[in-house]
C-alpha cells in the first residue's frame, strides 16, 4: 500500500509537472504578465486633462505593476489618432488607452476604423469632474445670462475655445446654444492644453473646458467661470451655478477618464490591470492630487465602466445627429 501511495503521488507530481511544460504561452504569459514595459497612450498633447491625469497615477501604476508604464501622447483628431494607433494593437497587455469624454462623441461626429465598445474592453472608469464655461478677466461677461444677450444681440461674433471638434465641451455648448436660442462660433484647438494657452492670452474670450486644465486659472481670477455642466454646484468651482440652476432644463454634461485595453486582451491580464489601477487611484496621494486638479476618482469596475461609456456613446449620438455637428463644423 505504501509503494501504491508513492506511486500516485509521484504521478501526480509528474503529470502536474507535464501540465506545466503543456501550459499555452499564452497562458503562462498571462500569469507572468507583466514582464516588460508597458504603453499607456493619451490621444492628446501633453499640457491637456487627459495628459493630467495619467502623470498623477502613472507613477503608484508602474510601483505596483513592477514594470515602467510609457505614457506616449499621440494627439490629433479629438483623440481620434492615438485611439486608433490603440485599436491597431496587439491584444497582449502591453498597450492601453486613457481616454477622455470625445471618446464617446467622436464615432458620430466623423468616420472612423473602428467602434469604440467593439475595439476596445472597458478596464476602468478613472474620474469624473465638471466643465466649466469661462470668460477672460478683460471681458464684460459676468454670469451665463450675459453670454446669452450679447450673443442674441450680435449673433455668429462671439467666440469660444475648446479642445477639439466634436468633444464633449463643443456637443454640450451647442446643446446650450440650441435649448437658449444663441448662436457663438467654435474656435477649436489640437487640445486642452493649447486652447487653454490662448484663453489666458486673452485671443479667445470664452472657454469651454474641464475644470482640471484651468483650475488654477480660475483661482488665480485670470478666467472667470459662469457656469458648470454638473447638476448643482460642485466643489470644484465652489460659488458658480449650473447651467440647469440658471433656467437651462435638466442639463448636465460631466466629463470623464477611463483606461480602456484592446478588445481581446485576455481576461486574466485585464483584471490584473484593473486591480492596479484601483489600488493607484485608492492611494491617498494620487486621490489628493487628481481632487486638487478638479475631478473626482471613480476607480470603477470594467462593467460599470462599459455601461457609462456606452450611455454616453448614446447620449451624445443623439445631440449631435440632431444638430448636425461633423468634424467640420
Amino acid at each position: 500500500m505504501i509503494i501504491r501511495r508513492r506511486g500516485l503521488v509521484a504521478a501526480g507530481t509528474l503529470g502536474g509537472a507535464l501540465g506545466t511544460l503543456a501550459m499555452p504561452n499564452v497562458a503562462r504569459g498571462q500569469l507572468s504578465w507583466p514582464e516588460r514595459p508597458i504603453r499607456l497612450i493619451v490621444p492628446w498633447p501633453p499640457g491637456g486633462s487627459t495628459d493630467t491625469v495619467g502623470r498623477i497615477f502613472q507613477p503608484k501604476l508602474q510601483e505596483i505593476l513592477g514594470r515602467p508604464v510609457v505614457i506616449e501622447n499621440r494627439g490629433g483628431a479629438s483623440g481620434a489618432i492615438g485611439a486608433g494607433e490603440a485599436a491597431r494593437a496587439d491584444p497582449d497587455g502591453y498597450t492601453w488607452l486613457l481616454v477622455y469624454d470625445t471618446q464617446a462623441t467622436n464615432e458620430s461626429v466623423m468616420r472612423l476604423p473602428f467602434k469604440t465598445m467593439e475595439a476596445f474592453d472597458p478596464v476602468c472608469l478613472v474620474g469624473t469632474g465638471p466643465l466649466a464655461l469661462v470668460a477672460h478677466q478683460s471681458t464684460p461677461y459676468r454670469n451665463y445670462a450675459d453670454v446669452v444677450a450679447a450673443a442674441k444681440k450680435s449673433p455668429d461674433t462671439l467666440n469660444y475655445a475648446t479642445s477639439g471638434v466634436g468633444g464633449l465641451a463643443h456637443v454640450a455648448t451647442t446643446l446650450l446654444q440650441s435649448e437658449g436660442g444663441f448662436r457663438i462660433v467654435h474656435v477649436p484647438y489640437r487640445g486642452g492644453g493649447p486652447a487653454t494657452q490662448d484663453a489666458v492670452a486673452g485671443h479667445v474670450p470664452l472657454f469651454m473646458s474641464n475644470v482640471v486644465v484651468i483650475n488654477q486659472h480660475i483661482k488665480s481670477g485670470m478666467l472667470r467661470p459662469l457656469g458648470v455642466t454638473t447638476r448643482g454646484e460642485t466643489r470644484h468651482v465652489p460659488g458658480v451655478q449650473s447651467f440647469a440652476q440658471q433656467g437651462v432644463g435638466n442639463f448636465e454634461a460631466p466629463t470623464w477618464w477611463a483606461v480602456l485595453g484592446r478588445a481581446g486582451t485576455p481576461k486574466p491580464i485585464v483584471d490584473k490591470m484593473h486591480a492596479a489601477l484601483v489600488k493607484a487611484l485608492s492611494d491617498p496621494a494620487v486621490r489628493r492630487k487628481i481632487e486638487e486638479q478638479g475631478a473626482d476618482v471613480a476607480a470603477s469596475s470594467p462593467e460599470e465602466c462599459g455601461a457609462f461609456i456606452q450611455a454616453e456613446i448614446t447620449k451624445w449620438g443623439k445631440v449631435i445627429r440632431e444638430n448636425d455637428i461633423r468634424a467640420d463644423s
